[in-house]
């Protein structure tokens, strides 16, 4: 047997994998483009399947049910997300600005796949529950959000209390606030126009005023 012979099978294989991936990928932005037209609860396997191009049994070969499309369309959403949320915060002086940073990378991700984001962020289908995989990069997000928070008490621009869970869950009701606002009543104007997306800063804003800062001690001179 020839180097290429014995190389042939691993070829195939890969092939073969590279060619399902593609078409996992094809299901999934499908499946998107479905939820932003019909709604996140008009996915269904026989509208992914024929505009697919093939017949709803043939779905089975990728995913073996509604609920497993809107789980892998769940973790790619989250992971993508996190990326951005990620990036932001990086390009970020630690604390309240890497906080900040991120709030509105992530609102501006959502306003973007707005339909992703009501599956990620909401509940609208009562019976999808996310597998703890698809699951994990929302967790890595919180503790990014964590951190941040961590380091503005740290820098002491905010008080001992905001490295906390309630602080986490204010800066989540700030930003689910805002954003269903936005997505509601504002979805077609771009970030920063509107009502209701130039507020983010300001509820950033008061967790000043919720947890202040210990004052600074100034050594008396004489």
């Amino acid at each position: 047997m020839t180097a290429i012979d014995e190389m042939t099978p691993v070829a195939g294989s890969d092939r073969r994998a590279r060619r399902r991936q593609e078409t996992i990928d094809e299901i999934l932005a499908i499946a998107e483009d479905i939820m932003n037209t019909e709604g996140v609860n008009g996915l269904s396997l026989s509208e992914v399947a024929r505009r697919l191009g093939v017949k709803p049994p043939s779905i089975y070969k990728y995913f073996d049910s509604l609920m497993a499309i809107y789980d892998a369309h769940f973790e790619r959403g989250q992971r993508v997300h996190l990326e951005a949320v990620r990036a932001a915060m990086g390009a970020a002086a630690p604390g309240l600005d890497a906080l900040g940073a991120g709030l509105e990378a992530s609102c501006r991700w959502c306003l973007a796949h707005p339909a992703t984001a009501q599956l990620m962020f909401w509940r609208p289908v009562p019976a999808f529950e996310p597998t703890p995989e698809a699951m994990a990069p929302s967790i890595e997000m919180v503790g990014l959000e964590r951190r941040a928070l961590a380091d503005a008490v740290a820098a002491g621009q905010l008080g001992p209390g905001a490295d906390s869970d309630e602080a986490l869950w204010l800066t989540s009701i700030m930003v689910s606030g805002v954003m269903g606002q936005t997505l509601a009543n504002e979805p077609s104007l771009p970030w920063g126009a509107g009502r209701f997306s130039p507020l983010l800063p300001k509820l950033i804003g008061t967790l000043t005023a919720l947890y202040p800062p210990k004052p600074s001690r100034r050594r008396s001179v004489g």
